[in-house]
């Protein structure tokens, strides 16, 4: 059965622009409500797919940060070549460590992150996360219980090489937040067990601008956008870019 994934979108509020990036093992679902929330406000709100993200876990195991920094340049150039000339860009876990990418490679207005490790803690617990992630999408094919079970032993450990990838992107990233000099807002869900959350910290004391914040939402876990502090996370990072400063 073919199953119902969210696709990229753009939602079109005003000359003010808004990137959202979505996690690893997700998809533009992560930050539709936020975009929903912002476009409202007058921002215009775009958020792709990351390549493998969004169709059968086999075909995530096949891609990497190179495939996936490209489509984050590319949905950046999509809104340049749209007439946007003022772009802030936020986004959960892994879109958060784009974001901090794109802050230091690319002009940006102002950079938001939300849950978003420098480092793998636990490489086990990620590969048990892309595991379950698999195993997820494979029951809401609706395939069978022994349909599941085949074609997880075919997908074991094939996660590796990707989980390899993703220590040396935060690696990379983790050597170069310094160079970011752009406003900047980091929030941090208390109760995330997905990442070791002293990364929030790190980020907050390494960019290189006296325009930060860091904020701890103490109910909330490591996909902090769909959590119980959700609504807060919105005023949150509205009142941030409302202090940016935008042309108009």
């Amino acid at each position: 059965m073919k199953i119902q994934i969210p696709k990229p979108f753009t939602f079109e509020g005003g000359n003010r622009a808004v990137l959202l990036l979505h996690g690893f093992t997700g998809n533009s679902a992560d930050v539709r409500m936020l975009g929903r929330y912002l476009q409202k406000r007058g921002y215009t709100c775009h958020a792709p797919h990351m390549k493998g993200h969004g169709v059968p876990p086999e075909e995530l195991v096949e891609t990497g940060p190179d495939d996936w920094w490209n489509d984050v340049k590319g949905a950046y150039n999509e809104l340049r070549e749209q007439g946007y000339e003022e772009i802030a860009v936020g986004g959960l876990s892994l879109g958060g460590v784009f974001s901090l990418k794109l802050g230091y490679t690319y002009p940006v207005k102002g950079i938001f992150t939300m849950c978003a490790p420098l480092e793998i803690h636990s490489e086990e617990r990620m590969y048990k996360g892309v595991e379950e992630y698999a195993r997820k999408y494979k029951k809401h094919e609706q395939k069978s219980e022994e349909e599941v079970e085949k074609e997880m032993d075919a997908f074991d450990g094939t996660q590796t090489e990707v989980i390899r990838r993703l220590r040396g992107l935060n690696k990379e990233v983790r050597e170069n937040v310094d160079q970011i000099y752009t406003p900047t807002f980091v929030a941090q869900g208390r109760l995330d067990q997905m990442i070791d959350t002293s990364s929030a910290e790190e980020i907050y004391n390494a960019v290189e601008t006296e325009n930060k914040q860091l904020k701890w939402y103490e109910e909330s876990g490591h996909v902090i956008t769909l959590d119980k502090e959700r609504d807060q996370l919105h005023e949150d990072i509205y009142a941030f870019l409302e202090g940016l400063d935008w042309k108009e």
